[in-house]
């Protein structure tokens, strides 16, 4: 059976640097009927259980640490076994949240994870988060890019642990290189292709933020 993307919102709040703000997060299942892997376990790990319906968890990947998107990890992962994956970068992000836990594994760029027969592709985009990732997966004609790229620009870069130019760099480097009907499915939001974002990079760096 041929792998496919579920798609699940969960909501809850994100903070740091003293601040805290209501979001929805996207939250990504790529497999089949019988195993797959999520993207970003947000907020509530019971939801994300439930949309697995009994499927096997092969792995938990985290594109970037920021509390919203791995609040819920430990407990998907308590619940299902599966192992916790997060670029070692975004280890000091990850221990705001969870300093009593560490992730099982590293993500690192190149990396290939494989499930249901479709293998991803680790692309290592800093910029959002030092260990901020995307994952590609060709044969889905898909990247989950957390918040690397939205639609209509690149991710946040005000707050700690993140700079305007090296997520400029990644997206440039990493991302615009892709298919141009490649799918670009978000950390937050509607998703995009990188055909529809690749003409607006100089508006992007024109803007500065």
């Amino acid at each position: 059976m041929a792998a496919r993307v579920d798609h699940l919102v969960t909501s809850g709040t994100f903070a740091l640097d003293g601040g805290e703000w209501d979001v929805d997060n996207n939250v990504w299942i790529v497999g089949d009927d019988t195993e797959a892997i999520v993207i970003d376990a947000a907020h509530d790990a019971d939801a994300i259980e439930a949309a697995l319906n009994g499927r096997t968890l092969r792995a938990i990947v985290c594109t970037h640490a920021h509390n919203d998107h791995i609040d819920a990890a430990p407990a998907l992962a308590d619940a299902t076994g599966a192992p916790i994956l997060l670029h070692r970068d975004d280890l000091p992000l990850w221990k705001q949240t969870h300093p009593d836990r560490t992730p099982d594994g590293e993500l690192t760029g190149g990396q290939e994870l494989t499930v249901a027969g479709t293998t991803l592709t680790v692309l290592h985009t800093p910029g959002h988060a030092p260990g901020a990732v995307c994952l590609y997966a060709p044969g889905l004609s898909t990247v989950f890019t957390g918040d690397t790229l939205f639609q209509g620009g690149p991710g946040a870069t005000g707050r700690s642990f993140s700079h305007f130019p090296t997520i400029v760099a990644s997206i440039r480097d990493r991302l615009l290189a892709l298919p141009p009907e490649t799918t670009v499915r978000t950390g937050h939001g509607d998703s995009t292709t990188i055909g529809a974002e690749a003409p607006h990079l100089d508006e992007w760096i024109a803007r500065g933020h």
